[in-house]
């Protein structure tokens, strides 16, 4: 089944790519959760603005990646959550939040579709979080989450 991915998924494709997955998959999986559409001969407008939306949120060179990698990785970004006594967070920490704080820190602005979390973050501490700024350079973020 032909479909057009609506949102970027890992080991399939990026938002407007057009891809041939098995039938199980687009209808029990990709479809329900709006990761993707089936594909139409109309369905050609959608991918066209669904990839100017997405070029226009990139980052358009290897140059521009490698110098917000520098930035990034040169400090240690500060979020304040809400913690109980012993250090555990009301909830956990979003990759907004993380978005957020790095903006709030004096960094680039960050997609947070690109921020991946290795697991939920629900401790006060210091956290790694890697960016995928594009596809060929990845940057690690030193997070600090402390009690507020």
């Amino acid at each position: 089944m032909k479909l057009i991915l609506t949102q970027e998924v890992t080991g399939l494709g990026a938002p407007g790519d057009v891809v041939d997955v098995k039938d199980g998959y687009a209808r029990n999986f990709l479809i329900p959760r709006s990761l993707g559409t089936p594909w139409t001969k109309g369905g050609q407008k959608q991918v066209d603005a669904i990839r100017k939306a997405r070029s226009s949120r990139e980052i358009a060179t290897l140059e521009q990646a490698q110098s917000v990698k520098a930035q990034l990785e040169g400090k240690t970004i500060k979020l304040v959550a809400h913690a109980g006594a012993s250090g555990r967070l009301f909830g956990a920490v979003t990759t907004g939040d993380v978005a957020e704080a790095v903006v709030a820190g004096g960094g680039p602005q960050l997609d947070r579709r690109k921020i991946e979390l290795g697991q939920p973050i629900k401790a006060v501490g210091r956290h790694d979080v890697s960016v995928r700024l594009h596809p060929e350079v990845a940057a690690k973020v030193a997070l600090e989450v402390v009690a507020g």
